[in-house]
């Protein structure tokens, strides 16, 4: 979920001390000792999960000016913060000029190099929160834009990608909050009227005497309060896409004419002379059973077969629960870059009770709870204390408020090592303490699955696998030792 920092500097003491302060506030961090290495890094499937680079400018073999060019040129979206022991305007314009987030000289203080970090990520995701919007209104989201990995999920995307193949009618069902509209926009922009208008019309919103209207349109003078020519949802719509959202709930004249339409190719708006041609893709969506309002005739048998050529039924969230970790990640750099907010994470045992939710509201209920969340948060990582509404949940799991953290005694202050401190080292476990004398076996322990959860970045699974482990007995474990993964700041 934290996004890793690549620190690419020939200097070994330079990159432990910056590796202190970035671990410190909560970045897991990668290394290179030149621009070569960093560069087959970025490029290698390790380099996926780094989210920013600390670039040293001086450095044998190729520099740090041209492997900024270099690693721009395939990772464009990636922040560059370059760093220098001797800096000039001239350095840093050209810096900026080749795509450079920020810069500093080195030595910088830690509160300095943690502040433009946390800018550059928050003006990241702030960016991608731009480009998502802008395709959205552009008409050329993808289902690269849906989140989540689950079966269900993967499931319903490969019936998207051979519907959006074709112009083939889709009726698109699932609970509220499930996300159909999404799903309807990643199969407008997986086809080829990517980029045409995308029309969305909620059927159960408009009063009833004005379905004609906005679906059709009308003529000026057509009937009272008629003052000038209206163009309807589907002329709006044509050569793009029509969504017709809770389609159940239209009335039954106006099934008659939506069937009309969709038959013709053509619209009948109110007072018009003659019927307009118009090019739509249609796709609807209904929360509805409506085999069983066909059944009780509160909709056309003869519509909804005309509709429901291509069904496609959206998961509820309950029954993609692998995909809440990765949810919650998305809403939560969302929300820190829209509230300007620095939430890094959310403690794994938060994670594991939100992840056996049932979420009646799926994925819209989700992202309000986290909204919500990241609004009240006071620390670094969302706790049980920023979800009240959950709290008797949290307290039937033994979840206490606010766990201590992970210990952190004996680690090397970043201040110090930064005025110059060579002396640091790599993360041990120690095993005598300060007097020579051998320690339990419980305070290694301890130790020994706190420096686990840092090295693994808080990722269970793993951290049970290299601990040779059960994820029960570890989740047992943290509880005894009162474990917590370490806040940043």
């Amino acid at each position: 979920m934290v996004k890793t920092v690549l620190i690419v500097d020939d200097d070994p003491t330079q990159r432990r001390l910056m590796r202190a302060v970035c671990e410190k506030a909560g970045y897991p961090v990668l290394q290179a000792d030149c621009g070569e290495n960093a560069l087959s890094l970025l490029q290698s499937p390790q380099g996926q999960d780094v989210g920013l680079v600390m670039l040293d400018l001086r450095m044998p073999g190729l520099g740090g000016m041209e492997t900024l060019k270099r690693a721009k040129g395939f990772r464009d979206e990636i922040p560059v913060i370059v760093l220098t022991a001797q800096g000039g305007i001239d350095t840093v314009v050209e810096a900026m000029q080749n795509g450079a987030a920020d810069f500093f000289v080195k030595p910088a203080s830690p509160e300095r190099v943690i502040v433009s970090i946390n800018n550059a990520l928050n003006l990241t995701t702030l960016k991608g929160e731009v480009s998502r919007l802008k395709r959205k209104r552009e008409g050329a989201m993808g289902f690269k834009d849906l989140i989540g990995e689950s079966p269900a999920l993967n499931h319903m995307m490969k019936l998207g990608e051979r519907a959006a193949a074709s112009t083939i009618p889709i009726l698109i069902t699932g609970q509220s909050g499930t996300g159909k509209e999404m799903v309807a926009r990643a199969i407008q922009g997986s086809s080829d009227r990517a980029g045409l208008p995308f029309i969305t019309v909620n059927c159960g919103a408009i009063p009833e005497n004005l379905v004609e209207s906005i679906l059709f349109g009308h003529e000026k003078g057509s009937f009272t309060g008629a003052n000038a020519k209206h163009i309807g949802k589907f002329q709006e719509a044509d050569g793009g896409t029509i969504f017709l959202d809770e389609v159940g709930e239209l009335p039954q004249d106006m099934q008659v004419k939506l069937l009309r339409a969709l038959q013709e190719g053509e619209v009948d708006p109110i007072g018009a002379k003659r019927p307009v041609k118009v090019n739509v893709r249609v796709i609807s969506a209904t929360n509805r059973d409506l085999v069983e309002a066909v059944k009780d005739g509160s909709f056309r048998e003869d519509l909804f077969y005309r509709l429901n050529v291509f069904p496609i039924e959206v998961p509820p969230l309950m029954d993609r629960k692998e995909d809440v970790p990765a949810l919650i990640e998305h809403f939560i750099s969302r929300y820190n870059a829209e509230e300007g907010r620095d939430v890094r994470g959310i403690r794994h045992e938060v994670l594991e009770v939100l992840a056996k939710q049932p979420w009646p509201g799926n994925v819209r209920q989700l992202e309000n709870t986290i909204f919500r969340a990241v609004v009240l948060a006071e620390g670094a990582y969302l706790s049980a204390d920023d979800f009240p509404l959950l709290a008797d949940e949290f307290n039937a799991a033994g979840i206490q408020s606010g766990p201590p953290l992970v210990n952190d005694d004996g680690a090397h202050d970043a201040h110090q090592e930064l005025a110059g401190s060579s002396a640091g080292a790599d993360e041990v476990v120690h095993i005598f303490d300060r007097e020579g004398h051998l320690r339990s076996l419980q305070e290694i322990e301890k130790d020994l699955i706190a420096l686990a959860i840092e090295t693994y970045e808080g990722k269970m699974s793993e951290v049970a696998r290299r601990l040779g482990m059960g994820r029960s007995t570890l989740y047992r474990k943290l509880r005894e030792h009162n474990l917590e993964i370490r806040r940043a700041g």
